[in-house]
């Protein structure tokens, strides 16, 4: 196992920048994520760069970002340019494409988030028409053994402890409509998908009025509306209306979409709920809602539509409370 090594000193950052014909003004430490990786903010003679650290347990992640940067910039899919990269010091100089992601803008206007919605679709559908085969994308595909793998932690980080299992009869119901729900997602010929495609790892270019990629590394074979799902309910939550004219109303109540709506909905429960553990607990707050979306898309589906009226009742507190699991 590769022995894990904290973040370079400043002193020595600056040293490796140096030695390739850069110089430093300032080294910033960012507020970091629940990954082990950690991003700095460097100010050099040409402008602004991000450098970014990934400890020897993130090898393979180093290499794969490396390698879906390729392939997206390929495709013409916007994505942090790379500077320079050193793969035996963790470390890698992306293009610093600014500090907001549309997640902060959530509160805005319609009028001034949607341009940016709508070329986030577009690079959605620019990622899903990669002519790539498993054996050529970063990661393992989102099969539907990956995809119950996912719904099992929500079950057993959040929904069991909390109750919302329901009795024992509707918790064997409940598990059994899960487990059916990501079997039919896997009857899917699956397509290239970010993965994680959603407004927390998307960039607005004012300028263009284009969206940057971010968080790319995980690119692999998934169900075809997976990156469209996540867009619209993750982090940030469109309304039907919203969502039909953005994707179509046929994709929009297609059992392909609501299946993977409600599974991304109900995988990020648990992801959030993970956070709060290791001690990022902001995300928390958007448990209600995500449960809330789960169940408009289960109550469409033929595997669970049954049990939405008894979940509604056992969820509601949960919905509408705003206590921090």
């Amino acid at each position: 196992m590769a022995e894990e090594r904290d973040i370079p000193r400043h002193d020595e950052l600056s040293l490796w920048l140096f030695e390739r014909g850069r110089e430093p003004k300032t080294i910033a430490a960012l507020t970091g994520d629940v990954s082990p990786r950690r991003y700095l903010r460097v100010s050099l003679k040409e402008g602004s760069a991000i450098l970014a650290f990934y400890p020897p347990t993130l090898n393979v992640a180093f290499t794969s970002f490396l390698k879906s940067t390729r392939l997206l910039h390929e495709a013409g899919v916007r994505v942090p340019e790379i500077l320079d990269s050193d793969e035996g010091a963790g470390l890698m100089l992306l293009e610093d494409v600014g500090a907001e992601t549309l997640f902060d803008w959530r509160s805005d206007s319609w009028q001034a988030i949607e341009p940016f919605i709508e070329a986030s679709r577009r690079a959605a559908t620019s990622i899903a028409l990669l002519s790539c085969d498993a054996a050529e994308l970063p990661a393992p595909p989102l099969d539907g053994a990956t995809l119950w793998r996912e719904l099992e932690s929500t079950w057993r980080n959040f929904l069991r402890p909390t109750g919302l299992c329901g009795n024992k009869p509707l918790s064997g119901r409940l598990y059994k409509g899960l487990q059916d729900l990501c079997s039919q997602l896997d009857l899917e010929p699956m397509v290239p998908c970010h993965r994680d495609f959603m407004v927390r790892n998307l960039v607005p270019d004012v300028t263009l009025k284009e969206v940057i990629v971010l968080d790319h590394q995980d690119l692999r074979l998934g169900p075809p509306l997976y990156d469209l799902a996540s867009l619209a309910n993750d982090s940030l939550f469109l309304d039907a209306e919203k969502t039909e004219d953005l994707f179509g109303r046929e994709l929009v109540s297609s059992l392909q979409y609501r299946r993977c709506a409600a599974q991304r909905a109900l995988k990020i429960v648990g992801t959030f709920v993970s956070f709060a553990k290791r001690g990022q607990p902001r995300y928390l707050p958007m448990v209600g809602e995500c449960l809330e979306r789960s169940l408009g898309q289960l109550a469409g589906l033929p595997e669970t539509e049954a049990l939405v009226s008894d979940l509604r009742a056992l969820w509601k507190p949960a919905i509408d409370s705003t206590a921090v699991w």
